[in-house]
């Protein structure tokens, strides 16, 4: 049994300039959990400077799709019902709920197509908006659009048309936009039956635009991933990077043609994603491997073989990379030489993806604990703040407000705020 998870790019690309009100997918308007605009708070509790408090019907490990004042969140209630809910910002009510679809997560019994860990369900995946549609995506294949209204504008299902799911411990990629197309990946054993790919929908019609197998030579667990595709943008050239197999490789958007890939890697199943940081993306090995530095177009620049996470992904600001492991300590290399800064217990263990707001880093403990350090060298804690409940999603933040989901509820924090219900 494993423990579960949960570009720098220019802009985040198909949705225009990233704004401060926003938090539109999985890791933020640029996908590096980087929080632009203003700084976000940093001393909270369950009764201080909290706007809201919703509890929600079911869980998931997913993050919140934010734009202006709609969030967007899923949830699989009662291990069956797949749900999409909107909610307003300011007051936290639910404004419509839909459900997407059903299907049961398999707890016992031989991995592989439809077996899950016990730490995630099908509401791993997290929605993506461009603020006027938003998209899901569930573990049963489930692949959905929706306008702002709660419409259902098309819905597909991806093992019905492509085969089944035959990743060890419960399919959880999500998906990502560039230009009109939604782009999702699914990376897997190849024993079990299932194929491996990455396929490109029209984002308003849902039709399918181009499909690539993605054939890496691995097999067993190994050729199992659960991360999220990076889009990368620099000098008018888009790429889509991927990484799951023991391969890292970047795909052209347009017509799904590979453009380059490193096969520098060796390590077991995927979970921790990969981030970027100007032309240089940071990847660890499957079940706490090497963490490696690679230039966009598959140099390798680096190896770490220190601590790294199984799960969270790394992020990194100012010439420093932050990792977060799954036992809960949090380690901080150079960016240029992979050298070790510092090293420090913070928790009894992560799950979530660490994110970055101004000069700050912020740790999200499975015990609901947030711990803020400097993003510098010499390590230093800015503040501790308890939720007490338990935390496996990634955190988001928009317009100043930092969004932390925990296993029964989602919270808005922001500074100076009165107490929620």
């Amino acid at each position: 049994m494993i423990p579960w998870m949960a570009c720098s790019v220019m802009v985040m690309a198909g949705l225009g300039e990233p704004a401060d009100d926003t938090w539109p997918q999985w890791r933020g308007p640029t996908g590096d959990s980087v929080a632009a605009g203003r700084s976000l708070p940093t001393h909270w509790s369950r009764t201080e400077n909290v706007v809201w408090k919703v509890a929600l019907p079911g869980r998931g490990n997913s993050t919140p799709a934010i734009w202006k004042d709609a969030v967007f969140v899923t949830t699989q209630q009662d291990e069956r019902v797949l749900l999409l809910l909107r909610l307003d910002r300011g007051t936290g009510k639910v404004v419509w709920q839909r459900e997407v679809g059903q299907g049961t997560p398999r707890r016992t019994g031989p991995v592989g197509n439809g077996r899950f860990h016990e730490e995630h369900n099908m509401a791993s995946p997290s929605p993506i908006t461009d603020g006027r549609r938003v998209w899901v995506h569930f573990g049963n294949g489930d692949l959905a659009c929706y306008d702002f209204d709660g419409r259902q504008v098309w819905k597909i299902n991806l093992v019905e048309k492509h085969g089944p799911f035959s990743i060890w411990w419960g399919h959880a990629n999500s998906p990502v936009i560039v230009g009109d197309l939604l782009i999702s990946i699914c990376v897997q054993d190849p024993k079990g039956g299932g194929k491996s790919y990455v396929v490109a929908h029209d984002k308003e019609t849902g039709q399918e635009r181009w499909l690539t197998p993605r054939i890496t030579g691995a097999t067993s667990e190994p050729g199992d991933s659960y991360t999220t595709p990076l889009v990368y943008r620099r000098n008018g050239r888009v790429e889509v990077i991927v990484f799951g197999g023991n391969v890292l490789d970047a795909y052209d958007p347009t017509d799904g043609r590979r453009l380059w890939q490193c096969q520098a890697f060796q390590g077991n199943r995927v979970i921790s994603g990969p981030t970027l940081a100007g032309d240089t993306v940071f990847a660890v090995e499957g079940m706490r491997g090497k963490l490696l530095a690679v230039k966009v177009g598959g140099e390798v620049l680096w190896k770490y073989a220190g601590s790294t996470p199984d799960a969270p992904t790394p992020v990194a600001v100012n010439g420093l990379v932050f990792l977060a492991t799954n036992a809960g300590v949090a380690v901080c290399l150079d960016a240029a030489t992979g050298q070790e800064v510092w090293k420090e217990r913070l928790g009894n263990g992560f799950r979530a993806t660490p994110l970055v707001s101004g000069n700050k880093v912020y740790y999200l403990t499975l015990q609901g604990r947030t711990v803020i350090v400097e993003a510098a060298r010499q390590f230093k804690v800015v503040a501790r703040n308890d939720l007490d409940e338990e935390t496996h999603a990634s955190p988001a933040a928009a317009g100043g407000d930092l969004f932390i989901r925990t296993r029964l509820h989602l919270y808005r924090i922001g500074s100076g705020k009165k107490a929620g219900p």
